[in-house]
C-alpha cells in the first residue's frame, strides 16, 4: 500500500494539484484489502488519480466511497477506471447523488467488470432521467458476476421499474435486489412480478414504501419463497451429488489401491520366480558342463587304449616277425604286458568311479529339478490364490454395485415420496380453491336472489304509481347494468310529473316524494350493484392467484422432475462408469493371470525338469 499512496500523490502532483491529506491518511491506515474513504469529499484530480491506480491495483478487494460528494465528472472517471479491475468485489458508493452521467458509467462498469459481486447505491437519483437509467439496467442485463445490489431511495418510476424487469429477465446471476423507497407504483410492481418467472436466480427482493397494492407485493413475496425453495432444493440436490461423487471416487481410489497392492504382488513373484529359473538354468548349466568334461575325459582314455591295443598289435606282429628276438625278449613283454594290464584295470577302475561320481551328480541334479518343479508348484498354487483374491475382488465389486443400486432406488423412492407430497399439496390448493370459488359463487347467487326480490319490490312499486298517474311507464330489469336506465326513466318521470303540477299541486308534491324515494333506491341500487362487482373483483383476484399457485406449483414440479431426471442420468452415468472400471479390471486380471498362466507354462524350468 505504499507503493500506492506514493503512485496517488505523484498522479496528484502531474495534475498540477495537491494530494488530499484525508486520502493519504486513510491510505496510510488502510487494513489489507480494503479501503474506505467513506465521508472524505474527494475531489476531480483525486478520482483521475485513483482511476488510474485501481486497475492495475491486485489487493484492493473493498471500495467504500459513501457519501464522498462525487461529482458528475469524478465519478465517471473512478468508475471507467474501475472497468479494468479484476478483483475489486464489493463497491459502495451511497449517498453521492449520483445522475445521467453517473447512471450511464455505472451502466457501462457493469457491462465490463467481472470481479464486482456487491454493489451499494443507496441514496442517489439514478431514477431521474429514463435514458440514462436505462443504460444502467442494459449494462445489469449483460453482467455475469453481480450477486447484491441495493437500489434503495434513487426515485425509481414506473418506467425505471420496466426497464428493470427487463434487465432481471435477461440477468442469469443477480440473487439480491432492494427497491424500498422508491416510486414504483402499481405498473411497476406488476413489471417486476411479471419478470420473476423468467429469472431463476433471484431469491430476494425488497419492494417496501414503493406504493405498491398489497396483493402484488404477497405475490413477489410467494415467487421470492418459491426461488428460495428452488434454491434451497438445487443447493441439497448438488450437495447429494458431491456427497455420491465423494464416495464413488473413495471406491475408486480403493479399488486401484488394492489392484495396484494386487499387481505388486504378482509382479514380486514374477521376480522370484525369474531368479530361481536363472539360477536353476545356470545349475544345469554348469552341470551339462562338468557331464561334458567327464565325457571328453572318458573318450580320450578310450582313444589311449586304442592306441595301447595297436602298439600291441605292431609288437605281436614285431615278434612273430623276429621269432628270435621274442623268444629272448619273451619274458620282458610278458612283464610290459602284465604291468600295461595293470595300468589298464587302475584306468579303467578310476573311470568307473569318475563315471559313478559324474551318475551322482546326475542324480543329484535331478533331486534339485524336482525341488524346483515342487517350487513351480507351490507359485502355481499361488497364483491360484490370487486368482481367488481376484474372484473375491469381482464379488465385492458386483456387492459395491448393488449397494449403488439400492441407493439409486432410495433416491427414486424419495423423489417419488416428494412428487406424491407436492401432488397431494396442488389436490389440497385445488380444492381448497374449489370450496372458495363454490362459496363466493354462493355468495353471489344469494346477491342477486337479494338484488332480484329488491327489483320485484320495485316493479310493484311502480305499477302501483302506474295506477295513480297513468303516463308513467316503468320497465324494471333484472341484470347489473340496468340501473342507469331506471334512473333515466325516473327523470323522465319527474319532466311528466313536472308539466302535470300545473294541473294539480297535490299531484306535483306526490310526484316530487316518488321521485326522492326512486333517486334513495337507484342509490341503494348502484351501492349494491358497487358492492357487488367488488366482490367478482375480488373472486377475480383469487382466481388469478389460485391459477399464479397452480402454475408455480407446476413449474416447482418440473423443476424438480428435470433434476430428479437429471439426479437419475447421472446415477446412470455413474453405474456406466463403475460398470465400465469393472469390466475394465475383470480385463486386466484375466489378462494377468493369462500372462501368469503362459509365463509358467513356457518357463525354461519345466522344460528341464524331469517327468514325474
Amino acid at each position: 500500500m505504499e507503493e500506492f499512496r506514493r503512485s496517488y500523490s505523484r498522479l496528484c502532483r502531474e495534475s498540477g494539484a495537491e494530494p488530499q491529506e484525508a486520502v493519504l491518511q486513510q491510505l496510510h491506515q488502510l487494513p489489507r484489502g480494503r479501503l474506505d474513504l467513506a465521508t472524505q469529499s474527494l475531489t476531480v484530480e483525486t478520482c483521475r488519480a485513483l482511476g488510474k491506480l485501481l486497475p492495475r491495483e491486485m489487493l484492493c478487494t473493498e471500495l467504500v466511497l459513501s457519501d464522498c460528494m462525487l461529482s458528475e465528472e469524478g465519478a465517471t472517471l473512478l468508475l471507467r477506471g474501475l472497468c479494468a479491475n479484476t478483483v475489486l468485489r464489493f463497491l459502495d458508493l451511497k449517498g453521492n447523488n449520483l445522475r445521467a452521467a453517473g447512471a450511464e458509467a455505472l451502466g457501462k462498469l457493469l457491462q465490463q467488470n467481472k470481479s464486482i459481486q456487491s454493489l451499494t447505491l443507496e441514496w442517489n437519483s439514478l431514477g431521474t432521467w429514463d435514458d440514462a437509467f436505462a443504460t444502467f439496467c442494459g449494462g445489469l442485463a449483460a453482467n455475469g458476476a453481480l450477486q447484491q445490489l441495493d437500489l434503495r431511495n434513487n426515485q425509481i418510476s414506473h418506467k425505471g421499474a420496466e426497464e428493470l424487469a427487463l434487465a432481471l429477465k435477461g440477468n442469469t446471476t443477480l440473487q439480491q435486489l432492494d427497491l424500498r423507497w422508491n416510486n414504483v407504483g402499481l405498473l411497476g410492481g406488476r413489471a417486476l412480478m411479471n419478470c420473476l418467472p423468467s429469472n431463476r436466480t433471484l431469491w430476494r427482493l425488497d419492494l417496501a414504501g414503493n406504493n405498491i397494492p398489497g396483493d402484488v407485493l404477497r405475490a413477489v413475496e410467494q415467487a421470492m419463497g418459491h426461488s428460495q425453495d428452488r434454491l434451497t432444493t438445487f443447493q441439497e440436490n448438488q450437495a447429494r451429488t458431491h456427497v455420491l461423487s465423494k464416495e464413488v471416487q473413495h471406491l475408486r481410489e480403493e479399488k486401484s489401491k488394492q489392484f495396484l497392492d494386487l499387481l505388486e504382488t504378482i509382479d514380486k513373484q514374477r521376480e522370484e520366480m525369474a531368479k530361481s529359473s536363472r539360477a536353476s538354468a545356470a545349475r544345469v548349466g554348469q552341470l551339462q558342463e562338468a557331464l561334458n568334461e567327464r565325457h571328453s575325459i572318458i573318450n580320450a582314455l578310450k582313444a589311449k587304449l586304442q592306441m595301447t591295443e595297436a602298439a600291441l598289435a605292431l609288437s605281436e606282429q614285431k615278434a612273430q616277425d623276429l621269432g628270435e628276438l621274442l623268444a629272448t625278449a619273451e619274458q620282458e613283454q610278458l612283464s610290459l604286458s602284465q604291468r600295461q594290464a595293470k595300468e589298464l584295470k587302475l584306468e579303467q577302475q578310476e573311470a568307473a568311479e569318475r563315471e559313478s561320481k559324474l551318475l551322482r551328480d546326475l542324480s543329484a541334479a535331478n533331486e534339485k529339478n524336482l525341488l524346483l518343479q515342487n517350487q513351480v508348484e507351490e507359485l502355481e498354487r499361488k497364483v491360484r490364490c490370487q486368482q481367488e483374491q481376484l474372484f473375491q475382488t469381482r464379488q465385492e465389486l458386483t456387492s459395491t454395485s448393488a449397494e449403488l443400486k439400492m441407493r439409486a432406488i432410495q433416491a427414486e423412492e424419495r423423489l417419488d415420496m416428494e412428487k406424491r407430497r407436492c401432488r397431494q399439496s396442488l389436490e389440497d390448493s385445488e380444492s381448497l380453491r374449489i370450496k372458495e370459488v363454490e362459496h363466493m359463487t354462493r355468495h353471489l347467487e344469494e346477491s342477486e336472489r337479494a338484488m332480484q326480490e329488491r327489483v320485484q319490490r320495485l316493479e310493484a312499486a311502480r305499477l302501483s304509481l302506474e295506477e295513480e298517474l297513468g303516463r308513467v311507464k316503468a320497465a324494471a330489469l333484472s341484470e347489473r347494468g340496468q340501473a342507469e336506465e331506471e334512473l333515466i326513466k325516473a327523470k323522465n318521470q319527474a319532466h311528466l310529473e313536472e308539466e302535470l303540477s300545473l294541473k294539480d299541486q297535490e299531484r306535483v308534491a306526490e310526484v316530487s316524494r316518488v321521485r326522492v324515494e326512486l333517486q334513495e333506491q337507484n342509490g341503494r341500487l348502484q351501492a349494491e350493484l358497487a358492492a357487488q362487482e367488488a366482490l367478482r373483483e375480488k373472486a377475480a383476484a383469487l382466481e388469478r392467484q389460485l391459477k399464479v399457485m397452480a402454475s408455480d406449483h407446476r413449474e416447482a414440479l418440473l423443476d424438480r422432475e428435470s433434476e430428479n431426471a437429471s439426479l437419475r442420468e447421472k446415477l446412470r452415468l455413474r453405474e456406466a462408469e463403475i460398470a465400465r472400471i469393472r469390466d475394465e479390471e475383470a480385463q486386466r486380471a484375466s489378462f494377468l493371470q493369462n500372462a501368469v498362466l503362459a509365463y509358467v507354462q513356457g518357463s525354461p524350468v519345466r522344460t528341464l525338469s524331469p517327468p514325474k
